[in-house]
């Protein structure tokens, strides 16, 4: 094992050994290597004269570009600040700023100790670098059945986990919290990666404030009875809750401070709370009772040697971008104007999808927030739906197992959603004819 991943699985054995613990192989070699990366660092703050160090072509005034591709950008954003690599672990300018952030929104990490976010190039690059850092073949993933599919290529697929799943709705349609405490206890004294997506793809399902605190509670009592969780909070559309009773905070503020045996992972980024798919930029923050700023800056350079080792760094113009974004002092308000519209198109689908009419032909499982809604229909596989609604309406939804139909009410108008609805309708009886 190299020196430098020695030093880092020293550090944590000392201040945090429950995060060395839960580490696969692969975590505990990873490393952020000192070489190119840090000469070329001690050559930017000395090399006044003449710096040779880093592989970009550049002249005295920064950095050589084409006008064809700078023509593009506004006069604020100069060459320096979108053409040159950025660091691996992200700019830094950027990882405090949405740091500021995320305590503003939360206020339960007001005062939180927690390590300074870790630039992704998209969410799932980071569920992936946690599948890297956390898992062997053959560890246990644990996460309710209703699931995003590129999970199980990520994990089980590239990692070659295990997944077991519990219900995520018990018989009440609330969230399954027994559910939970059981697969736990099955469990009792394990390493297990806990995967929690809220607001959750595909139901568009958030915990209420009551659920969410037993969760929390559930989670304790693993911990205390010998249990080391890993517990990633998939806050990808963090923010997009449309009924009062959704614990909006999000888990990560619940657990970050826990138990010593419990690390609480958050992901999440622009991409859907600043309405921008394709930019590719996400972030990775992490939580411990007792966490200390050598532990966290152990695991950071940990994560960051494996974002080195795999696409060296992330977008520098998508960094900049959303820099530029965060320092908009208009920003929070421009998101909740596009927040409105899709709490809009969410209560039109309410208004339409429980009708007596369809009562016969699905039920919606239980949805109160993101981008989502699913139907469990009636009589007809769900396969043989989306194809029937692709072919004879040109219309598209997502099938996911026998009955369960996927509805992305984000991407429908708000006019739409009657006359959709009642194509799926006569869809389900020609199905049945």
């Amino acid at each position: 094992m190299n020196e430098l991943a020695k030093e880092l699985n020293g550090i944590l054995e000392k201040s945090s050994p429950a995060i060395l613990s839960m580490l696969s192989d692969y975590g505990k070699k990873i490393y952020f290597p000192k070489g190119i990366i840090s000469q070329t660092a001690e050559a930017k703050e000395k090399a006044t004269r003449f710096n040779a160090t880093i592989g970009i072509a550049k002249d005295k005034n920064g950095p050589l570009f084409l006008d064809s591709i700078q023509n593009f950008f506004k006069e604020d954003l100069p060459p320096g600040d979108l053409y040159p690599y950025a660091p691996s672990p992200g700019r830094q300018d950027l990882r405090q700023l949405w740091a500021k952030r995320q305590r503003l929104l939360n206020p339960l990490l007001k005062e939180a100790s927690l390590s300074l976010p870790i630039v992704t190039s998209g969410l799932t690059h980071g569920l992936s670098l946690i599948g890297d850092l956390f898992l062997n073949a053959g560890d246990t993933i644990l996460t309710p059945d209703k699931i995003w599919g590129n999970y199980r290529l990520m994990w089980g697929v590239k990692n070659e986990a295990t997944f077991s799943t519990f219900s995520l709705y018990n018989d009440n349609l609330g969230f399954n919290l027994k559910g939970l405490e059981n697969s736990l206890k099955e469990r009792e004294g394990q390493k297990t990666l806990l995967v929690l997506n809220f607001p959750n793809n595909p139901t568009g399902y958030s915990p209420s404030k009551g659920e969410a605190l037993e969760i929390r509670d559930i989670l304790k009592n693993a911990c205390e009875k010998g249990s080391t969780l890993t517990v990633l909070c998939d806050d990808a559309y963090f923010g997009m809750n449309y009924e009062e009773d959704c614990f909006t905070e999000g888990l990560f503020g619940l657990l970050q401070d826990l138990h010593q045996n419990l690390l609480a992972v958050k992901i999440d980024g622009p991409t859907k709370e600043l309405f921008v798919w394709g930019f590719r930029v996400g972030f990775l923050t992490f939580g411990i009772k007792g966490g200390t700023k050598e532990a966290y800056e152990a695991l950071s350079k940990k994560v960051g040697g494996a974002i080195r080792g795999g696409i060296s760094n992330v977008t520098h113009v998508g960094q900049t971008l959303l820099l530029k974004a965060l320092q908009d002092e208009k920003l929070e308000t421009q998101i909740q104007n596009k927040v409105k519209i899709l709490k809009e198109r969410y209560t039109e689908v309410k208004k339409y999808v429980s009708l007596d009419k369809y009562a016969d032909l699905w039920e919606a499982y239980p949805y109160n927030s993101g981008y989502f809604m699913c139907l469990k229909v009636k009589e007809v596989q769900a396969e043989d739906l989306r194809i029937h609604l692709l072919e004879q309406y040109n219309i598209g939804t997502i099938a996911l197992g026998n009955h369960d139909l996927r509805i992305a009410f984000s991407s429908l108008s708000k006019s739409d959603i009657k006359e959709f609805f009642e194509c799926v309708a006569k869809a389900i009886e020609n199905l049945k004819k």
